[in-house]
């Protein structure tokens, strides 16, 4: 796998053009030419994905089956946010190979650090055989344990961090930044993505006061390597048990952040509220199976509670995602919010 500085395509047309592809793609060709390149399918989210095939001779079958990921032909607010791109394509190069989960197998990380920008190519699952989840299709308990054994591999991974310099606390950032202002934010909470949630829970200048205080509470607990975005549309499902992509706000923070956050979204809130501590327990017993240091279940329960709160912040700021996804996740993290008195816990 590649990563090595370079201007990176801004467009979708340049980035798969043969020409720059036969040298993101040389340490997997040998430097041999590419010769064709035929679209599959093209994604467009903050970031553009686009699976595609391309013609090389020097390839088994004379033919590779990948996925690009990057910022093409994106506006300027977009192009703001392109440090995100460099760390998911640090990520694949730098630390993915040291960790026991699945994810999908990267054939080149590419990256311009004055951009800052970068490019990550890896194979294509679904032509593997892939098939990725949705907020549209809810996990079952069982399905959710599964995926919360990949999270507790990566967190197990923690004892890296001290190496990982640019892997950096995020919470804190969204609290100082305020991606959303608050008369904003307040105006879609009152939307359809609030319905059903009470008054309190859609209250966004309360939501931005749990976030603060949940971010100095972050800053006390132990930090874990975390993923920081556990939703189902990041989880993929192969014969071999799921796997996670998107590794744009990789961080360090609390366990309890991933835990709760993947719990309540990919479960409806009546199946959370019944598997939520069962689930949290097996979270734990694979911690522990794998040296972790974590606390006991009390004291696990009590951060899980309060955590809550960030995977609500998330999706209750997130504008460009499908509408129905939005709502959904909204919904289940704003109920668990509720059911927990989650603001209460942090003294809001």
């Amino acid at each position: 796998m590649s990563n090595y500085t370079t201007t990176l395509p801004v467009t979708l047309d340049q980035a798969l053009a043969p020409a720059w592809l036969t040298g993101a793609l040389a340490p997997e060709t040998g430097g041999a030419p590419v010769t064709a390149v035929e679209i599959v399918e093209v994604i467009r989210t903050v970031a553009t994905k686009v699976r595609f095939t391309a013609a090389c001779e020097a390839v088994p079958g004379g033919k590779l089956a990948l996925c690009l990921k990057g910022f093409l032909d994106a506006g300027p607010q977009t192009m703001r946010g392109g440090a995100t791109t460099v760390l998911e394509a640090d990520f694949y190069s730098l630390l993915a190979p040291r960790l026991a989960i699945r994810r999908p197998p990267c054939v080149a990380s590419i990256i311009d650090r004055e951009a800052p920008l970068g490019i990550v190519i890896m194979r294509d699952l679904i032509a593997a055989g892939a098939r990725f989840c949705s907020a549209l299709e809810p996990f079952s308990a069982d399905e959710t344990a599964e995926s919360l054994a990949q999270l507790a591999r990566l967190h197990a991974a923690s004892g890296l961090l001290p190496e990982l310099p640019w892997v950096k606390p995020r919470l804190a950032d969204f609290v100082r930044n305020q991606y959303v202002p608050q008369p904003v934010l307040q105006e879609m909470m009152s939307g359809p993505r609030g319905a059903g949630l009470c008054a309190r829970t859609r209250d966004a200048g309360m939501l931005l006061q749990a976030l603060a205080a949940l971010a100095e509470r972050n800053a006390a607990w132990p930090p874990f390597l975390i993923h920081g975005d556990c939703h189902a549309g990041n989880i993929y499902r192969m014969a071999e048990g799921p796997g996670l992509i998107d590794w744009q706000i990789l961080q360090r923070g609390s366990w309890a952040l991933d835990v709760a956050y993947h719990i309540n979204a990919v479960l409806p809130v009546e199946v959370a509220e019944h598997e939520e501590r069962r689930l949290l327990g097996h979270y734990l017993e694979t911690m522990r199976g794998l040296g972790a240091d974590i606390p006991d279940m009390e004291t696990a329960w009590a951060d899980y509670r309060m955590a809550l709160v960030y995977g609500y912040y998330l999706w209750s700021i997130t504008r460009r995602v499908e509408p129905a996804i939005t709502h959904l996740f909204t919904q289940r993290l704003g109920h668990a919010v509720m059911r927990h008195g989650s603001f209460g816990l942090l003294g809001v």
